[in-house]
């Protein structure tokens, strides 16, 4: 990276976020094929959907055409991730969906790299904001989103859990509010497990994706957030005070190194993209 320039450094790294970002979309899309064929199974429905893969491939295309991408790539790409579903089905490749990668000189025209680009801030305007996510989101099952995160919390806590610095929690319930995205998690400590909970929680820390992305990475701290107001402690203000006081005494370096790669990079791209749309410098 030596004599590299600042701006195309900047530029690169955008770019390794929405990599990162794609391949952990991807890996979320493969259980949720994983989990469709399980219904198939179970409900004695046939494992093609043909109608299905008809519909994939139209709401691509629409969504090309409102973002101003090539259709071929789309439907290359769509092609490749229904292949992938068939596959993680049992199905054998079916010829024109994805059994292969296209021909590159077939996509050449569509890969071409244009004469210039619109400024960085454009790209980054063009990121849907989180509130954009929220239908989406809302469709899911309301226990899956505490059930996917339940894992990743009794990860990244393993080594203060072990020592017994979070069995002021037993019994207790902490919430997590996303108000953007319209999503939330209650926790308690169960037989030394963080475990999601249907029960209301006695103190919520509430914000934005974007904030609360900026102060799981620690690239904001929490004592600006809340200063700011861009971050809100609701309930028993005790127990949430004493839960964040210790999580800010927790040594970064504990959190795996993948993970702390993919908060930090994910955290500055949506702060870029949030500075983008607010026009900011």
């Amino acid at each position: 990276m030596a004599g590299t320039p600042m701006g195309l450094a900047r530029l690169r790294l955008g770019i390794d976020a929405l990599d990162d970002a794609l391949l952990v979309c991807l890996a979320a899309r493969r259980q949720l094929v994983a989990a469709v064929a399980r219904v198939k199974q179970r409900e004695g429905l046939p494992p093609r959907d043909a109608a299905r893969e008809r519909h994939i491939d139209a709401r691509g295309q629409r969504l090309a055409r409102r973002l101003g991408l090539p259709a071929s790539l789309v439907r290359a790409q769509l092609a490749l991730l229904v292949a992938d579903g068939r596959a993680l089905q049992g199905l054998a490749p079916d010829p024109g969906q994805g059994d292969r990668p296209p021909d590159a000189a077939k996509m050449a025209p569509a890969m071409t790299i244009p004469d210039a680009f619109p400024p960085a801030r454009a790209w980054l305007r063009a990121i849907p904001p989180p509130a954009r996510w929220a239908p989406l989101l809302r469709r899911l099952p309301p226990a899956w989103p505490g059930r996917a995160l339940e894992p990743a919390v009794q990860h990244l806590l393993a080594a203060p859990l072990r020592e017994g610095q979070l069995d002021f929690l037993a019994g207790r319930r902490l919430g997590i509010t996303v108000s953007d995205l319209g999503i939330g998690w209650v926790f308690e400590l169960r037989d030394g497990r963080l475990r999601a909970t249907a029960e209301p929680a006695e103190a919520t820390v509430r914000g934005r994706a974007t904030d609360l992305m900026l102060l799981a990475s620690r690239l904001e701290d929490a004592d600006t957030l809340f200063f700011q107001r861009r971050l809100e402690l609701t309930g028993d203000t005790e127990l949430g005070l004493t839960a964040r006081n210790l999580l800010d005494r927790l040594p970064w370096e504990s959190v795996p190194l993948g993970v702390r790669i993919l908060l930090h990079r994910g955290a500055r791209l949506a702060r870029e993209a949030r500075d983008a749309r607010r026009g900011e410098a």
